[in-house]
């Protein structure tokens, strides 16, 4: 678990919703991760996503068998990312963005359903300037439930 050493104590380093607000634009219905810990700045973090009945895809997705879209928890992972190079290059989020770059070797493992928390492990592979290539898991009662690689970076926002 990642910690910062305060005396003799350590304290896990947490991100709240509120937070996580001021450093993605993402808001309802597409914000994916209700908070994050375990930050490590330029290193890692752990997203969550407390996944609902209420999802608005799920009326669609699929009725009387609700499974949360692959794509969207790729999203959750993503986001996830941004929320950790938002806050290690402490960016300027009123002008600049985070856009996804690349994703590879996605895979799906099982499925996620209302009731479920996934939790997303999204370390830093690489990072230059202003790119960070990721790997990302997301669990589900530890359970792998999808994996995949991808890039993002940060962009200044158009007047």
């Amino acid at each position: 678990m990642a910690t910062v050493e305060m005396g003799v104590e350590e304290v896990p380093i947490s991100i709240d919703m509120q937070e996580i607000l001021r450093r993605i634009p993402h808001r309802y219905p597409f914000l994916l991760v209700d908070r994050a810990e375990n930050y490590v700045a330029h290193q890692s973090i752990v997203g969550i996503k407390c996944v609902t009945a209420n999802e608005p895809f799920f009326m669609g997705h699929f009725p009387g068998n609700p499974v949360m879209p692959g794509v969207l928890i790729v999203e959750a992972l993503a986001q996830t990312g941004a929320v950790l190079m938002s806050k290690s290059l402490n960016a300027d989020v009123e002008g600049k963005t985070i856009f996804f770059m690349t994703l590879d070797n996605v895979r799906f493992r099982a499925p996620v359903r209302p009731g479920d928390v996934l939790r997303m492990n999204v370390e830093v592979l690489r990072a230059r300037a202003d790119v960070f290539k990721f790997r990302g898991q997301a669990f589900v009662d530890g359970r792998i439930a999808a994996e995949a690689e991808f890039a993002a970076m940060v962009v200044e926002q158009r007047a």
